[in-house]
């Protein structure tokens, strides 16, 4: 699909608007984190802006301008190697970011240190959770982990980016200050959980498994008065041998408690586990899409 044929479908481009809107709502808010917290005690969480940020305490140059020229050679080797759509996006959003962390001007919110990587990190996971939910990055070292797996695939992108990260925490240790060096990991480990967090979603969804001898009962009875899908999977006893179907259901949080009163009205003897979702695609839940 073209890009003008995207745009001349209405639900295509309020995907666009809608990732885009992302782009700029995490580049406000992981860019905020600078000067609130990470820049005036000296945080420097991994990556290029970290880096940045060291030579900012050494020499006082802006993080977000610093950031973004280094960025320049990466997008120059990475738009044929990644393509147009992600480099595209990524470059606007390592502009916007650049651009936030440089003119939000802010007074510090804390002089503690530790303080100010906990909320520091916390908004940067934030951020950066956001522009990746919007198929983007902001550049950096998270492109050129991408670029050098695709060379050197037994390298993997966690392990680059972690190598990196380590690199800028040990400059920071260096030349900052151990302790700044250290509170450095600590901004980076919870960037990194917000992030996970972000991408996972807000609202869990709960996949329930049920065998019971009342499976068509309770079929019914989910699907009419949970208005849920429900799926038989073929299973078969290892002790007995003996083949039941297993009921598959994806439900809201709230919805699993009605579900249990379900079964254990139609069947007490039903053995039923419950597992985490972190995102529903599709018929009842939100709408699969693509870039």
């Amino acid at each position: 699909m073209t890009w003008k044929s995207k745009l001349k479908d209405k639900g295509r481009r309020m995907e666009l608007v809608v990732a885009y809107g992302q782009i700029l709502l995490g580049c406000l808010i992981g860019g905020a984190a600078y000067p609130m917290f990470l820049v005036p005690n000296n945080i420097a969480p991994g990556g290029l802006t970290g880096a940045a940020t060291v030579l900012n305490y050494l020499v006082g140059v802006p993080v977000g301008l610093t950031s973004m020229l280094m960025n320049i050679p990466l997008f120059i080797i990475g738009y044929k190697a990644m393509g147009r759509v992600f480099v595209l996006r990524s470059l606007i959003a390592t502009v916007l970011f650049s651009m936030a962390i440089d003119m939000i001007r802010v007074p510090p919110v804390t002089s503690d240190p530790l303080l100010g990587t906990l909320y520091g990190g916390v908004l940067l996971g934030i951020g950066l959770g956001l522009i990746l939910r919007a198929g983007a990055t902001t550049g950096g070292t998270d492109m050129a982990a991408r670029m050098v797996h695709k060379r050197l695939p037994f390298l993997s992108v966690g392990m680059f980016l972690f190598l990196i990260d380590c690199c800028v925490v040990v400059l920071a240790g260096l030349c900052v200050g151990l302790n700044e060096g250290l509170y450095a990991m600590i901004a980076i480990f919870v960037s990194a959980k917000l992030i996970d967090m972000v991408m996972a979603g807000l609202s869990q969804t709960k996949a329930c498994f049920i065998i019971t001898s009342a499976c068509e009962n309770v079929t019914r009875r989910v699907m009419t008065e949970l208005n849920r899908g429900v799926t038989h999977l073929e299973a078969r006893g290892a002790y007995s041998g003996t083949s039941r179907p297993m009921m598959l259901c994806v439900l809201s949080s709230q919805e699993v408690s009605r579900l249990k009163d379900i079964v254990r009205e139609e069947d007490e003897r039903a053995f039923m586990f419950v597992t985490g979702a972190h995102e529903a695609l599709g018929e009842g839940f939100s709408k699969l899409g693509g870039d």
